[in-house]
């Protein structure tokens, strides 16, 4: 099958893409075919984001979206708070940064929600949307040119043999290919490799969090639609980059979350359990305390800022949205950056695929792309606040000071630009430097819970009987490394029970895999010490299925 321009990824990035350029070429009375595909069964079910959305960039694209009665955007922010959980009990509030300023502007909304209002209206424009079909290899041409990707095949047993249901991948081909994957996405990452994009950006090595994440249904009575809650702190240790939010969000919901940053040192802290001991402050118990949880679930999300961003094109096609990395970490904002990221990429697709120099057929150069994007107010954001995370490597304290200074006074102005520590896979201090383990209590059943409960929660289903999407390199290097020297940290990293080690016949422990848990989250192709682990995709329509995250 053949197209124009092929998305893949039906985020906000994608979809702003791919509606950018529908929108361009109608107007200019031309025809350019657009195919967006979606490894979740459906828009919106692989989408996690704790979301207070800036309409910078959706304003440009849709600018009656207001005026759409189906639009989901509904609930601006009426109030900002900032506290210090100083312990388990007892918080400091201090002046909201400006960064974090939503009050009467932003608007508080579940990220899956928007991604399919927005798959909606692309479709009404004539964007061909095929989810369930996840990406699995990209398709070169003879001189090494992107043309393209190859879907997963369905039916494959573990054993690699075909089932009765076997169906063979599609070979998509198209003449731009944007990868609008989202954080650590499998093929955005071949890409970056088998190109030196970050090389040839001088960019830094990319960091990450992980977010971990809950939907909760709350009495009217406790329901304040708008308020916008930040912490920092407890549980995290002072060397450890963390805060939660807190959103009210529409029809009595409350979006809260944990976010721990990928540099933690501490192999023994198991990053589900954080988000249960946050929970328990009363500072965030009382928000949900009476309520019900409805969803759970977790995502990386890049924290490296301007210092990480690669080169944004390639021969064939170009990285959008957090295939790249756009995330404003002191406004915890990406989302209008991905959206304009996608905006000004379907609009270099759809120049360059109408210039009167375009070649007849074949792929088209991109890197208009990346010029139009470095002039527009995306890199003059992300500029003005690249210093702030990389701050907080001296701990949370010299950390927020730096901040303070850096957004009072110096205001992004500064001549200089701090540069990342070493990747997130190197922070781990092996057991005997480790501090204490965290004293992680049992879960209460009405704020915190067990990892098995939350999982059903997340809808997240994988068919056993298929070869795992988490690929091994070393199958005996945790047995040797991991589990000795850092207690197996892959235990305690990923937030849905995928890695145990259970005894062999000789009660000898061995690494145990259960790729069904998967929330698609990556953390353990970024955080594995040894980095041991790749995650690809499994097939198509598995995995997560969110609905209000």
């Amino acid at each position: 099958m053949r197209y124009d321009v092929l998305v893949v990824g039906a985020g906000p990035a994608g979809l702003s893409a791919a509606i950018r350029l529908k929108t361009s070429s109608q107007a200019a009375g031309k025809d350019i075919s657009v195919c967006v595909i979606e490894k979740g069964a459906e828009v919106g079910s692989h989408i996690l984001s704790g979301n207070v959305l800036e309409t910078k960039a959706l304003d440009e694209l849709i600018p009656e979206w207001k005026d759409d009665p189906d639009c989901p955007i509904k609930v601006k922010v009426t109030s900002d708070s900032f506290r210090v959980l100083a312990s388990p009990t007892w918080s400091l509030p201090l002046p909201t940064p400006p960064t974090m300023h939503n009050k009467g502007k932003n608007y508080v909304v579940s990220l899956s929600e928007v991604t399919r209002w927005l798959a909606k209206r692309a479709e009404a424009l004539g964007v061909e949307i095929y989810s369930g079909f996840a990406g699995k290899n990209l398709l070169y041409n003879w001189d090494g040119v992107v043309e393209g990707v190859a879907t997963n095949d369905f039916g494959i047993a573990k054993s690699g043999h075909h089932k009765s249901n076997f169906a063979p991948g599609v070979d998509l081909r198209a003449r731009v290919t944007l990868l609008a994957e989202g954080c650590r996405g499998s093929l955005s990452e071949e890409v970056i490799s088998r190109f030196g994009l970050r090389q040839a950006a001088g960019a830094q090595h990319q960091t990450y969090a992980l977010g971990i994440k809950e939907v909760w249904q709350v009495p009217e009575a406790q329901h304040k639609p708008g308020t916008v809650v930040h912490t920092v702190g407890y549980p995290a240790s002072h060397g450890t980059y963390g805060g939660g939010f807190i959103y009210h969000m529409a029809d009595q919901r409350v979006a809260l979350g944990y976010v721990i940053g990928l540099d933690y040192d501490n192999p023994l802290i198991n990053t589900f359990q954080e988000f249960q001991r946050w929970k328990q402050h009363p500072v965030v118990r009382k928000h949900i305390e009476g309520g019900t949880c409805l969803q759970y679930g977790a995502r990386t999300l890049n924290e490296g800022g301007l210092q990480s961003i690669p080169k944004l094109s390639f021969p064939g096609g170009a990285l959008v949205g957090c295939s790249a990395g756009f995330l404003n970490v002191p406004k915890i904002k990406g989302t209008h950056t991905a959206m304009m990221s996608g905006l000004a990429a379907g609009e270099a697709a759809f120049r360059q695929l109408t210039s009167d120099k375009a070649p007849a057929k074949g792929p088209v150069d991109m890197s208009t792309y990346e010029e139009a994007l470095k002039r527009s107010w995306v890199w003059e954001e992300l500029t003005a606040v690249r210093n702030i995370r990389p701050g907080f490597r001296a701990g949370l304290i010299p950390g927020l000071l730096h901040a303070a200074v850096d957004a009072y006074i110096l205001r992004g102005k500064e001549p200089w630009t701090l540069r990342h520590g070493r990747p997130d896979h190197e922070h781990l201090k092996p057991l005997s430097a480790a501090p204490a383990p965290p004293a992680y209590p049992k879960p209460d059943g009405v704020v915190s819970f067990d990892l098995n409960t939350s999982l059903y929660r997340s809808g997240t289903n994988h068919d056993h009987d298929q070869p795992s999407h988490l690929k091994i390199k070393d199958g005996g290097a945790f047995e040797r490394s991991n589990l000795p020297h850092y207690g197996g940290p892959e235990t305690r990293y990923c937030p849905a029970g995928v890695y145990e080690y259970r005894p062999d016949q000789h009660g000898r422990q061995k690494l145990h895999v259960n790729a069904q848990n998967c929330l698609h989250c990556k953390a353990c192709d970024i955080k594995d010490p040894g980095r041991n682990i790749k995650w690809t995709v499994p097939e198509g329509g598995q995995g997560p299925s969110y609905t209000a995250m």
